[in-house]
């Protein structure tokens, strides 16, 4: 049931969902999170429709977003073309498109430094 809810969400915020390694819930965290960063972009700018929003603004906020939610430490790239290798924490990895942006958003592990 939770696969059915998370492809509504996809199908109502136009968003394709290309890869994902992460709990439902957590998706549509990201999904709905992510859409609304480019939606308040476009409500609130004075840019043409044309322009697309900062990929670097919106890879912060996702990343800021997911970090104080679920803890550290999560990447995040946002852009219009790229490659990507990554090892991720299980249950840690998103990879989506928006309008004609593409997001990867993953966890690792972060292990303390211990000083001698």
């Amino acid at each position: 049931m939770e696969e059915v809810n998370l492809a509504a969400t996809a199908i109502s915020l136009n968003v394709r969902l290309r890869s994902s390694d992460m709990p439902a819930h957590m998706q549509q965290h990201a999904l709905r999170f992510t859409r609304s960063l480019v939606d308040d972009y476009y409500s609130e700018s004075s840019a043409p429709k044309t322009s697309r929003p900062n990929p670097t603004h919106l890879a912060r906020a996702l990343k800021k977003e997911f970090d104080d939610a679920y803890g550290p430490a999560w990447h995040c790239v946002v852009g219009k073309s790229f490659g990507s290798f990554v090892t991720h924490s299980p249950a840690g990895f998103l990879y989506f498109s928006i309008d004609s942006l593409s997001v990867l958003l993953f966890k690792t592990e972060v292990q303390l430094v211990k000083e001698s």
